[in-house]
Order: structure tokens, then C-alpha cells, then sequence
């Protein structure tokens, strides 16, 4: 019956719903004579002028105030105001036609009682259809069961928004304040959230909608904490303020992010250190299509630059992140000219010519070969690339009056294991080198760990291998890393770059370093899966440890010494650590890339052991790889370079 309703058009239910207030206010009257004369059958004879006007004065107010125009599946509480307004001025407009007409009087007790008996009936009628629907529908809907956390106005309205869509079904509110606890919000009883674990089963709940968006990261982390062991698939609707500004709808539910297992909390950013070295600037990115670099661009041109040089080696990615940034600047009504160049650093005149023939101001260079194991594979490449490109952009900023050169570091440079790290410590020992001999142009270092959803990164890869139903690889169980994200570590850049005179390495603080193992671990439960290991061989995901890759290490460092210290800024700190003069360091270089010219790989090896003194090579790498197919013999013969 309740299918049958439901499939019938809009206008026809709009009919069926007058029908029956017609009725039921006719009977509100009847019950008020009832209840006025004490019997259940009063003389209806010098009324029943007033019994059918009632209801015909109270339809047309009641259309007009938009009754009709509710569903009542999706019906909102304040519809009883609208039920009390009509029925009021309708009885207003009965006593004065009455009045007015001279017609036989109506006890004044008669209307009171009827006006009170119309509301309830008009309105009880309503609140238990759409009891009567819902009920209905949770008996024989598709949709995915959900417990909404947070009986607040966010999650009633995702209770709501939700009721209207066809994906979810809301079925209980789950709230931590004991005064919500056991009453019922938007029709849905509001349990405890230590009740969860019996409410999943008995009311056969799919997932876990988390509708807190105004609670700090460190209390929304803490919360997700205590849901993973659950075996319950976790969601989380956008913050208020997106919803308010239009960019996202209160349904626009999302994927717990690593981010938010984090709980860190962002830190308001110094909008003089922002402005500072980009706004009215001409800014140079190099790198700019990777994942700092182009978030780097995209924070830069909402400061406002006067221009601003998109360096990229790949035609891709800059092709990419310039279309990407001209519909920010053309929504946002940006005035910054985008200037795309393809090249690559390691081409000294043509930097220059970059940086003179465009006025660069300030430089980020971004531009790196970061995936440790390829960079351990290739690294002659890599080194020439990360060491001797760094050079070259350095000197041509000099030499093209560039005022401000920030080099994007990394926690790998900090005693490193690998090339890719070496490679980046040699870098910072560069423009350390070249802030000490002197000239026009500001350099410093800002050195961080990883970066979510960076390439590369372990999260996009452990939601990948999830979605496939595992396992998960892990490279060792107690290996732990720190992570930040990407915004995050683009606008402490920009800021970091616009402290010091020169020479600088600033560290930022990347917080608390994670296991990946419980990273691993609570990916799983948050999916609603369950870990397969020897407690639970029936579960659905398995962890692999497949052992550390070429160069990689278990733990991230940040700093090389002890000598550090705070600045304006609390999340970015200076550190203090050994430099080589630059007349040393400069005949080094030369050999260095002499050597790398040559492809003389033991060599480049040897020379980068000297000129970093920290460099303590893990020696299980297959090494360079073309370096050993050239040694390999093919058909017989040896093959040279």
C-alpha cells in the first residue's frame, strides 16, 4: 500500500492531503461541541452552517502558507508552527465572519476547544504518516545503513539531507553529551557512543558518518582512534564553513584522510612573513609541476604576485598545473601573469636567462628527484639533478640579482642513508656556502619530512592495495616517518623563506613521527574490514613485511645536531649545523661533476662521501643500474659507454 502511495504523482497526494483535512477539521469541530456539551452526540443542526465553513476557511491559508508543499517523509518539526498559524487566523476569520453576518454565535469555549483540537489533529496526522513512511521504508530499503556521530545542527541536518538521497539511510544518532543521550532528534534515537559496539549488529549498521565538523583535529583523531577497533567504516561530513561558502553541500560525505588520524591543528600563518617575498613580486617555482611545487603555486597566486615563472621538466605537469592556475586566477579575479617554461635546472644560461629576461625576484626551487629508490638506482642522475641543478639555479640567481632563493630540503639530508638524501644535503651545503662568500641574493634551506599524498607516499598506496582486498606491503615493522600536509608544508615555505638574512636552514615541526604499521593497521578498521593475522586468519586484509628498499631507513630525523632554536613563527624552527667553505666546496663540485660527465660512478660515490661527512651508504642496493648492465657482457662482447 505504502508503494502504491508513494508511486502516485505529486499533484494527486496534494489532493489526497486536503481531502483528509477537510475531514479531520470538520471532526475537530464536531469533537469541540462534544466536549463543549459534555455528549457524544450534540445537536449538530445550528452549527452545521459553521462546521463546513471551518475547514473551507482554514484549506486556502493553510495552501498559502506552503503546507501542501511539504514531503511529509522529510517533514521538519516547524511545520507545527505553520499547522498553529493557519488554524488560528482561520478561526480569527470565522468569528469575525460571524460578527460580521449576524449568524447565530458560537460559544467562545466551542472555538477555543477547536482551535486547540485542529492543531493536534492536523499535526499528530502528519508526524505519524511520516513515522508510518520511515518505518516502512527502513523495513525494505536498499540504501546503506548509517549511525550518524553528533546530534548536533550538523548532524541533523545530514540526518535530513541524508533522507532525501538515495545512498544512505540514517537509523541512529550517536552523541557523547549524556543531556542528548536517550532522547530522539529528527526522528532518530541518540544513543551513547559506548553503545556502539552492540547497536552495529542490532541495528545492522554499514557505516559510521562522523558529523563534528566544528571539533578541533586533536578531538576529531581522538574519536576516530577509538572507532577503529570497531570493524566499522568511517566517514566524515566537510566543516561547516565549506558548507556555508557554497564549496561543498552538508551530504558531500568523505573518506577519512591520514590527516585527520593525525590530529594536528593547523597554526593561523603570519600574513606579513606570506606577503613578504611574493606579493607585487615577480616569483620563480621551479619544479613547479610536482607535489610541493604546485601546491607552492597555488598558495603564491593567491598572494597576489605580479608574475609568476612556472619552471617544469615534464611537459605534462606544467601543461597541467598552468591550466589548473589560470581558472584560479580567471575565478578569482587574480591579476598574476603566468609565464610556462619547460627546461631543466641543470642548464646554467638558460636559468639566467630565465631570471633576467623576466625579473625574478624570488625563487622557491622545488625542482628534485625524491623517490629514494630510483634516486638509489640512478644516481648519478639523481645527483646532477638534486646537487648540481641546485648549483646552477643558485648561481644564476646571483648573478641575475634574484633578492630571495628558498630550497626545498628534506628530512632525508639529516645523516642520510641513501643518494637522494645525500644529494640534498649537499644542496643545503651549497647555498650555505654561497650565503657566507657574499652577493645581492638571500639564501636559505627549509627542511621537512614527508608530505601527504605527495607521489610516492604510503597512503594513496595502502588505500589502493585496501580497495583490492590487500595485502598491504610494509617494508619493515618498526619503520616510522613523520607527515604533514601538503598546504600545510607549502605555506610554511613561503613563510620560512621570508625570515633570516641568509644561510639559514629552518626546520619545521612536523609533529609526532607515526609507525606505519598502526598507520597500516587503522586504515583497515576504518574501512570497515577486519586484519587478517594469527588472531583473526579468517579476517579480510593481511600485512606483509617485504623488507627495507634500496637506501631506506626506519627512522626520519630532522636535525643533524642539537643546536636549534625557535623563531617568530612556533611550527618553524633555525637550526645550526656544520658548513663547507665555499673555496673547498666549490673544486669538490667540479670533480663532482666531472665525474658525473664521465659517468664515472664509483667516483661520484667516492666525492659524495667526502663532501658529506654524515653520508652512511646502506649497502643492500643493487646500485646504478646502467653502471652494471655496462659491465655485463652481450654476445660475447663487454659493453662500454
Amino acid at each position: 500500500m505504502i508503494k502504491v502511495f508513494l508511486a502516485l504523482p505529486r499533484r494527486t497526494k496534494q489532493v489526497i492531503s486536503v481531502a483528509v483535512d477537510l475531514a479531520l477539521l470538520a471532526l475537530a469541530f464536531w469533537s469541540a461541541l462534544a466536549l463543549r456539551f459534555d455528549t457524544f452526540s450534540p445537536d449538530l443542526a445550528p452549527y452545521k452552517w459553521q462546521i463546513i465553513t471551518a475547514p473551507l476557511l482554514a484549506i486556502p491559508i493553510f495552501i498559502r502558507l506552503g503546507l501542501y508543499r511539504a514531503v511529509i517523509r522529510f517533514m521538519e518539526d516547524r511545520v507545527v508552527f505553520v499547522v498553529a498559524g493557519g488554524v488560528t487566523l482561520s478561526v480569527l476569520l470565522l468569528a469575525a465572519g460571524l460578527t460580521l453576518t449576524q449568524a447565530p454565535q458560537i460559544s467562545r469555549g466551542v472555538l477555543a476547544i477547536y482551535w486547540l483540537l485542529a492543531i493536534v489533529y492536523v499535526g499528530a496526522t502528519r508526524f505519524l504518516a511520516r513515522s508510518w513512511f520511515l518505518r516502512a521504508e527502513r523495513g525494505q530499503d536498499a540504501r546503506k545503513r548509517v549511525a550518524i556521530y553528533g546530534a548536533g545542527s550538523a548532524g541533523t541536518q545530514l540526518a535530513y539531507a541524508l533522507r532525501a538521497g538515495r545512498e544512505y539511510l540514517p537509523v541512529i544518532f550517536l552523541d557523547d553529551n549524556p543531556v542528548m543521550q536517550r532522547t530522539e532528534v529528527a526522528g532518530l534515537r541518540v544513543h551513547g557512543a559506548g553503545d556502539l559496539a552492540q547497536l552495529l549488529v542490532a541495528k545492522k549498521i554499514d557505516e559510521l558518518l562522523l558529523a563534528i565538523p566544528s571539533a578541533s583535529r586533536a578531538r576529531r583523531a581522538e574519536i576516530i582512534d577509538r572507532l577503529a577497533g570497531l570493524h566499522c567504516k568511517v566517514k566524515l561530513i566537510p566543516g561547516m564553513a565549506d558548507v556555508i561558502s557554497g564549496k561543498v553541500t552538508v551530504d558531500a560525505i568523505r573518506e577519512v584522510e591520514i590527516e585527520d588520524l593525525l590530529g594536528r591543528e593547523s597554526v593561523v600563518p603570519d600574513a606579513g612573513l606570506l606577503g613578504r617575498c611574493v606579493a607585487g613580486k615577480v616569483v620563480l617555482v621551479s619544479g613547479a609541476g610536482g607535489s610541493i611545487g604546485s601546491e607552492l603555486c597555488r598558495q603564491i597566486v593567491r598572494l597576489k604576485p605580479s608574475r609568476l615563472v612556472l619552471m617544469e621538466l615534464s611537459e605534462f605537469a606544467l601543461y597541467a598545473i598552468e591550466q589548473e592556475l589560470a581558472e584560479l586566477c580567471s575565478r578569482g579575479n587574480l591579476p598574476v601573469e603566468l609565464v610556462p617554461v619547460l627546461g631543466s635546472v641543470t642548464h646554467q644560461h638558460r636559468n639566467e636567462t630565465v631570471m633576467r629576461s623576466f625579473r625574478v625576484q624570488t625563487v622557491y626551487h622545488a625542482a628534485a628527484y625524491k623517490h629514494v629508490p630510483l634516486v638509489e638506482h640512478n644516481p648519478i642522475e639523481g645527483i646532477r639533478n638534486n646537487a648540481v641543478g641546485t648549483r646552477r639555479m643558485a648561481e644564476a640567481a646571483l648573478a641575475a640579482g634574484v633578492e630571495a632563493f628558498v630550497l626545498i630540503s628534506t628530512d632525508k639530508a639529516v645523516r642520510p642513508t641513501n643518494v637522494m638524501g645525500a644529494s640534498k644535503r649537499l644542496s643545503e651545503l651549497i647555498l650555505q656556502a654561497l650565503a657566507r662568500r657574499g652577493g645581492g641574493t638571500r639564501f636559505c634551506m627549509v627542511r621537512f619530512g614527508n608530505v601527504l599524498g605527495s607521489s610516492g607516499s604510503v597512503v594513496p598506496l595502502f588505500r589502493k592495495q585496501i580497495a583490492a582486498g590487500g595485502p598491504i606491503t610494509l617494508t619493515h615493522a618498526d619503520i616510522t616517518r613523520y607527515f604533514m600536509t601538503i598546504p600545510e608544508a607549502a605555506q610554511l615555505v613561503i613563510q620560512a623563506g621570508s625570515m633570516g638574512k641568509g644561510g639559514e636552514v629552518y626546520v619545521l615541526d612536523m609533529g609526532k613521527p607515526v609507525k606505519i604499521l598502526d598507520l597500516a593497521r587503522r586504515m583497515v578498521h576504518l574501512s570497515g574490514l577486519e586484519l587478517r593475522d594469527e588472531e583473526h586468519p579468517d579476517g579480510d586484509i593481511a600485512i606483509e613485511v617485504v623488507g627495507l628498499r634500496p637506501g631506506e631507513k626506519l627512522y626520519e630525523e630532522l636535525l643533524i645536531g642539537d643546536n636549534v632554536e625557535g623563531t617568530s613563527h612556533p611550527l618553524i624552527m633555525r637550526a645550526y649545523e656544520h658548513e663547507v667553505p665555499w673555496a673547498l666546496l666549490s673544486e669538490q663540485l667540479a670533480c663532482l661533476d666531472e665525474a658525473c660527465q664521465a659517468f664515472d660512478y664509483e667516483k661520484v660515490l667516492a666525492l659524495l662521501g667526502v663532501m658529506v661527512q654524515e653520508y652512511m651508504p646502506a649497502r643492500h642496493g643493487d646500485g646504478e643500474l646502467l653502471w652494471r648492465a655496462m659491465a655485463l657482457p652481450a654476445g660475447g662482447d663487454v659493453l662500454v659507454h
